[in-house]
C-alpha cells in the first residue's frame, strides 16, 4: 500500500471508530508526543485501534497499579511493562516486577544495552566488562522473576549477535527468561533477519514488530524503520515462527519515525568488539542492501518542524496498524 492510498483511506474513515487490531504499540513508537502517565498512553493507543501496549509504569503505587489493571481489562487490551535490569538496586527491580504482576502484565521487557554496540564500545575489554555486568544483572533478576512468576523478555537491542544471545539465554535454566524479539535490530550487526527470527522464536515472550528499509552509504549502509509492508522483512513469516513456539505471545509494533541509522560496517571501530566475525556476513549484507534498496531514498524527518514530525509519527503508526489488520491478520 502506498502512502497516498493509505491517507485517502484514513481520510474516508476519519469520522468512524477505528477497527480493532490485536497488535499492541510500544511507547518507543512515540518520541514527540508526551503522555501524562501509562493510563493516558493506554487510552491513546486504544483510540488508534491497538490491542495493547508495551510501556513503563509511571507509578508503582498500589492504587495506580489497580486502576491501570482495571482499565486494561475494561478495554480488553494487553499490557507488557518496560523496566530496567537490576544493576545495583535489586529492591527497585523487585518493586517493578511486583507492580507489573499486579497490573496484569504479560511480561517484563528489558534490555542489557541502552545504545548500540558498535557505537558504545571501542575495545574488546570494554565489551567484555559489559558482558560480565549484564550476566550479573540477569542472574540477580532470575530469583525475583521466579518468586513473582513473571516472565522477562530481554530485547535483542543491537548488542548481542544471534550466535551470542541464544547461548546467553540457555545459560539461565529458567522458564521466566526469554526474548523480546525485535525483527530489525540485528540487521545492524549483519545478521540475516530470518536466521535471527528462527533462532529467537523458541524464546520469544514478546516482540517488536518492525519492517526495515536499507540504503548504501560511503561507510556501510543506512537502516530505517519504515511502515509495515514497505520494507524487505517478511513479517508474516516471523509471526508464524513465533506463534509456532508461543501461541500466546502478543505482537507489538515498534514504528520509530526518525532519520535512517548509519551502520558504519566499513569502518575500523565497527569491528572493535568482533574482530573474528566471519567476512561472509559483511559480503552478504552489502549484497542484500544493493538488492533491497528502494528506488526512492529512505525517509528523512530533519526538514520537518516538530509538529509535522508528530503528525507523521502518528500517521506511520496508523498505517502500520491498518496493514497489520488487512495483511497480517493481526
Amino acid at each position: 500500500m502506498t502512502r497516498r492510498t493509505f491517507l485517502a483511506t484514513t481520510a474516508a474513515l476519519a469520522a468512524q471508530t477505528p477497527a480493532r487490531t490485536s497488535m499492541g504499540i510500544a511507547t518507543t513508537s512515540f518520541s514527540r508526543r508526551r503522555f501524562a502517565d501509562t493510563l493516558s498512553f493506554l487510552d491513546y493507543c486504544h483510540s488508534l485501534g491497538a490491542g495493547g501496549i508495551q510501556a513503563s509504569l509511571t507509578s508503582t503505587a498500589p492504587e495506580f497499579v489497580k486502576k491501570l489493571r482495571a482499565r486494561v481489562e475494561e478495554l480488553g487490551m494487553f499490557l507488557e511493562v518496560m523496566a530496567g535490569l537490576p544493576r545495583e538496586d535489586l529492591a527497585a527491580f523487585e518493586r517493578a516486577v511486583s507492580a507489573a504482576k499486579d497490573a496484569g502484565a504479560l511480561c517484563l521487557r528489558v534490555a542489557c544495552l541502552g545504545g548500540r554496540r558498535y557505537e558504545t564500545f571501542d575495545s574488546m575489554e570494554a565489551w567484555k566488562k559489559f558482558v560480565a555486568d549484564s550476566k550479573t544483572a540477569l542472574e540477580r533478576a532470575v530469583p525475583v522473576l521466579e518468586k513473582h512468576r513473571l516472565r522477562m523478555a530481554v530485547e535483542n537491542h543491537k548488542d548481542w549477535t544471534t550466535e551470542e544471545m541464544v547461548p546467553l539465554l540457555k545459560s539461565y535454566s529458567s522458564q521466566y527468561v526469554g526474548i523480546c524479539l525485535d525483527t530489525g535490530n540485528n540487521i545492524a550487526m549483519l545478521d540475516d533477519w530470518l536466521e535471527t527470527a528462527e533462532a529467537f522464536a523458541p524464546y520469544a515472550f514478546s516482540t517488536h514488530i518492525k519492517d526495515m528499509g536499507v540504503e548504501l552509504y560511503e561507510d556501510g549502509f543506512l537502516l530505517s524503520e519504515v511502515p509495515l509492508g514497505e520494507g524487505y522483512v517478511d513479517l508474516r513469516k516471523i509471526m508464524e515462527l513465533v506463534r509456532k513456539h508461543h501461541p500466546q505471545t502478543r505482537m507489538t509494533l515498534e514504528m520509530i519515525t526518525r532519520n535512517p541509522l548509519r551502520i558504519p560496517c566499513l569502518t575500523e571501530k565497527y569491528w572493535a568488539t568482533w574482530p573474528e566475525r566471519p567476512a561472509f556476513r559483511l559480503a552478504r549484507m552489502l549484497r542484500t542492501v544493493r538488492e533491497k534498496a528502494g528506488r526512492q531514498p529512505l525517509p528523512r524527518v530533519e526538514s520537518l518542524d516538530r509538529e509535522a514530525q508528530a503528525r507523521l509519527e502518528e500517521d506511520n503508526v496508523k498505517q502500520c496498524l491498518h496493514y497489520a489488520r488487512q495483511q497480517l491478520g493481526a
